[in-house]
């Protein structure tokens, strides 16, 4: 199987890669420093074809919903994937705003 070079890849994807564990980056962030929208940004994470590579788990609303995991497991392994990463988690269920990632 051949992965696409890093030239191929859109720059959100690269940028998952550097959220470190413990943090999740929004749409909005990553939208922000690709300079898109958040919904082409939910697009590009829908088309993940190498989630283990590229962590799209680690993208989340910008008010702390898990939303838009299309992986095996959906929301529920998006959730388990997160607290295996230390990130930290409301009681209402949404992740911590102190587990938000932001670039540089």
């Amino acid at each position: 199987m051949s992965y696409p070079s890093r030239h191929d890849v859109h720059c959100a994807m690269v940028l998952l890669k550097k959220i470190p564990n413990g943090k999740v980056a929004t749409y909005k962030e990553l939208a922000r420093v690709c300079d898109t929208s958040p919904r082409a940004i939910g697009r590009i994470m829908a088309g993940n074809k190498d989630p283990v590579d590229f962590p799209c788990y680690k993208v989340v609303a910008s008010s702390g919903e898990l939303c838009g995991y299309s992986g095996p497991g959906g929301i529920k392994r998006k959730r388990e994937l997160l607290a295996k990463d230390e990130v930290l988690f409301e009681k209402n269920g949404r992740v911590d705003k102190k587990s938000f990632y932001t670039f540089g």
